[in-house]
């Protein structure tokens, strides 16, 4: 019988591991979906990616040789279903059976039907005797991790809670946990449309981290603040509603409408601009620049699982060269005196303070650190050299938070 969620999660796994798409991407170009079956859809190739290595290690000894890619998936979302999302055993392997039929790999059946059969019979067990962790996390960010490499990969394992940042006077829906930082945070699947609010704009999504940058900015009701690369808006709304005169760029048409729509939303205020931040100037020299530029962006792993699949080392050079361009841009904007944060939302040190020793050589700015108290309720994030660095195992009893670097910089 058709199986809409097997079949989708079918071709969300091999866009991103045969095609090499982003999952959301992937996902948003699926054939019409009830909102039930994309969501099991997602959260089932989503569990297969996160997990991947783990998962190879169960079954690679249970193959005689090595199977058409196909027919790995489908051992994947079998064992997947069968180790980490509870279905039942016979639903689980008559589900894999089935997609091996339905995508023509009929002389695969009995494989499938064998191998997750043996997969079944030993259950979660299984996984016991793997390092998860190390298995399911690519050998470069591993190393580049350094000594908190297992505390992230290990937060990785789990799927990452809904935080919530408060407009200014919002209702907060009930249930929530208040973090240290101010962010509310709800348990991993909940449905931020559903809850309490929502339509009024009393709150908008954004990691207990990702909300810290701005924060650190501090701006004042009326100054002349830009917030670059600005959609989905997370960070122009909390600019907005501290009471400063926000100009939020982004050059992709399709984000802008993201942008507008979630300001909308809110009842929050700033002017948008459409174009690229290395190109742009403004009227006049504003007060304060916030810059969350483009990146690896491996500090979202939890959200994004496919990222360790998509993501190689080769890809850092020519996004440190943007992010260098974009600081560029950045303190030609600032009056004297000016204030800028550097953001990003990876844990690959090139992209962090790599970038910031670089543009202290060669631009008129200066490094001002962040005080411990700038940084009240996250202080573990504090760094040596005065710089915010957070990763996914902080906060690990709470259930973590993204991973961002950002750094203060002052026009001289």
């Amino acid at each position: 019988m058709p199986d809409p969620t097997r079949d989708a999660a079918f071709d969300l796994l091999t866009a991103v591991l045969d095609r090499h798409r982003p999952l959301e991407e992937a996902l948003d170009a699926l054939p019409s979906l009830e909102a039930r079956d994309r969501a099991a859809a997602h959260r089932l190739a989503a569990t297969v990616l996160r997990r991947l290595g783990s998962l190879d290690a169960v079954l690679e000894p249970l193959l005689r040789r090595a199977p058409p890619d196909p027919v790995r998936h489908i051992l994947r979302l079998g064992a997947a279903m069968l180790l980490l999302l509870e279905t039942p055993a016979h639903a689980a392997v008559s589900t894999a059976v089935s997609l091996a039929r339905g995508r023509g790999l009929a002389p695969f059946v009995g494989l499938a039907n064998a191998v997750l059969r043996r997969v079944a019979a030993g259950g979660p067990a299984a996984l016991a005797g793997v390092d998860a962790p190390r298995l399911d996390t690519p050998a470069w960010l591993w190393a580049s991790w350094g000594a908190d490499a297992r505390a992230i990969a290990t937060a990785h394992q789990q799927e990452a809670p809904l935080d919530l940042t408060l407009r200014p006077g919002g209702e907060p829906p009930p249930d929530g946990e208040v973090l240290p930082t101010g962010s509310l945070r709800f348990a991993p699947g909940t449905r931020v449309t559903e809850l309490p609010g929502y339509a009024e704009g009393a709150f908008w999504v954004q990691d207990a981290a990702a909300a810290l940058p701005a924060r650190l900015l501090a701006p004042l009701p009326g100054e002349a603040v830009a917030d670059l690369c600005a959609a989905p808006g997370g960070k122009t709304a909390q600019l907005a509603a501290a009471g400063a005169h926000v100009r939020a760029l982004e050059r992709d048409p399709a984000r802008i409408l993201r942008l507008r729509e979630n300001l909308a939303r809110l009842r929050l205020e700033a002017e948008i601009v459409t174009g690229d931040a290395t190109l742009w100037a403004p009227p006049a020299p504003l007060d304060a620049v916030l810059l969350d530029a483009p990146c690896s962006a491996t500090g979202t792993i939890r959200r994004h699982p496919d990222i360790p699949h998509l993501k190689r080392p080769r890809d850092l050079p020519a996004l440190t060269a943007q992010q260098d361009r974009l600081l560029d841009a950045a303190a030609a904007m600032l009056r004297p005196g000016g204030r800028l944060i550097y953001a990003v939302c990876s844990l690959q040190p090139e992209e962090g303070w790599g970038r910031i020793e670089a543009a202290l050589a060669r631009l008129p700015l200066r490094h001002e650190p962040f005080a411990t108290a700038e940084l009240a309720g996250i202080e573990e994030a504090w760094s040596e050299v005065g710089t915010l660095r957070t990763h996914p195992g902080l906060w690990a009893g709470r259930g973590g938070m993204d991973g961002f670097f950002a750094a203060r910089l002052r026009r001289v």
